[in-house]
């Protein structure tokens, strides 16, 4: 009686076996095997043979031409798995995915194809303006910050005024296990010495003058939850003694208490001054800081991210009134914002957009009502178009023409990504209006 060899199994009913997307990709960025949902997400079933930045980004070159750290490119030079955040083009709309890529070896050892698994990250808050952008630091950014919530490590953020350290804070509590629980803030900056440690611990009931009840502290309400202290920079040294004894202990006293006081709660916090001088100065407690230290996150200024301003100044108009006519905005508005270097960052990009869209009064946003900080005294006081102007600009706004595209890479010397920031566009529509047209 012969026995049979068993039949290997094949790779597209091994990489069925994967819950996500998976894809398994070329040197030449080319597709060799997808599962189906791989197939599903983006909408195509004939896509062996395709590349993959055509399928997941709807362009004609690889990403990192396109500005974007290209996974298949590490693992191929490396050798070794990488894990990043990138934005994908599904058949429905952009949307922020997780990247986990793998080496495929030869018999020889060679690494001879990637294997890449796709998370689609589907519950993005809305209104983070810090999550937005398609940069470099941007996509980092999120990476960073989408693989710190599910944890339960103390987080610092660190970064100028204006970057979005409290839109971080918010996001890293709304992906974490205690998303359903209480998300307290604390700003030290705008609190007196005195009101601190009440806002911090409570206080008894005739603790101090005034002190007419008991009052729960900030921990308290924050127990299960997340304690966001902002500008912690700004806390008095003997403060920083008592907030170093809840992290170690998990436990507070209420200011005239005697009892110690179990509390469970993530710490988040954030500074915009740097923690090194406060060490040297000896402002900041070196214990604290390597208490809060252990997973730092550095958040990018704006003029480091410029390629991001078109996103955010759009985003900006849509929680406006009437700001989702204004969109898309001139190539002369995106290009004077592209000039500027925010040292307020995405705070004052925001004040400068609602600054333009009340000076447009209804009419189409110029480049003239872009007023920055420096210019505040030299506000544009002009006459408002007439009806008939007003609609021949709002045309020239509102739809993007094969014109406006050629102008832009005329411009740009050819390039498509520049243009397409020029435009305030995504790069897939530049594409699809020369195709089309």
């Amino acid at each position: 009686m012969s026995h049979q060899t068993p039949k290997k199994p094949s790779c597209e009913s091994l990489i069925s076996l994967f819950p996500d997307p998976f894809v398994v990709i070329d040197k030449q960025f080319q597709i060799v095997a997808a599962n189906q949902k791989y197939r599903d997400h983006y909408g195509q079933d004939d896509i062996v043979g395709k590349h993959c930045y055509e399928v997941s980004h709807g362009i004609d070159r690889p990403c990192s031409q396109n500005g974007e750290h290209c996974p298949l490119e590490t693992v191929m030079q490396t050798g070794k798995p990488t894990s990043i955040m990138h934005i994908h083009c599904n058949a429905d709309k952009e949307e922020h995915v997780q990247l986990s890529a793998a080496p495929i070896f030869d018999d020889e050892g060679n690494v001879l194809y990637m294997g890449e698994s796709i998370q689609p990250l589907n519950n993005e808050p809305e209104n983070e303006d810090i999550l937005l952008g398609k940069s470099k630091s941007a996509l980092r950014l999120m990476s960073i910050l989408y693989r710190v919530a599910p944890t339960s490590s103390t987080v610092f953020l660190l970064g100028e005024s204006g970057v979005g350290k409290d839109c971080a804070a918010r996001y890293i509590h709304q992906n974490s296990s205690r998303a359903r629980q209480n998300f307290v803030v604390v700003d030290c900056g705008v609190l007196g010495e005195s009101m601190i440690e009440s806002e911090l611990f409570g206080h008894e009931k005739g603790a101090f003058t005034g002190a007419n009840k008991r009052k729960i502290g900030l921990f308290e309400a924050a127990d299960q939850g997340t304690l966001f202290i902002d500008e912690i920079g700004e806390l008095p040294l003997h403060l920083q003694t008592k907030l170093l004894r809840a992290l170690e202990t998990g436990t507070i006293r209420r200011i005239g208490g005697n009892d110690y006081l179990n509390v469970n709660v993530r710490i988040i916090a954030a500074t915009n001054r740097d923690p090194q001088q406060m060490l040297k100065d000896k402002t900041f407690r070196e214990d604290l800081y390597y208490r809060l230290s252990a997973f730092p996150v550095h958040l990018p200024p704006l003029r480091e991210r410029k390629g991001d301003i078109p996103l955010l100044a759009e985003s900006f108009l849509k929680q406006m009134e009437e700001g989702d006519s204004q969109i898309p905005l001139a190539p002369e508005v995106i290009e004077k914002l592209l000039s500027y270097d925010y040292p307020g960052n995405i705070r004052e990009l925001k004040n400068i957009i609602e600054r333009a869209l009340i000076l447009a009064a209804g009419c189409p946003i110029m480049s003239d009502f872009l007023v920055f900080e420096h210019e505040q005294e030299n506000l544009p006081i002009t006459e408002a178009p007439s009806p008939y102007n007003a609609t021949a600009n709002r045309t020239k706004t509102s739809r993007l023409t094969k014109e406006d595209v050629l102008n832009a890479l005329q411009k740009c010397d050819g390039h498509r990504s520049q243009a397409a920031i020029m435009l305030g566009v995504s790069e897939r529509t530049i594409y699809r209006h020369l195709k089309d047209n």
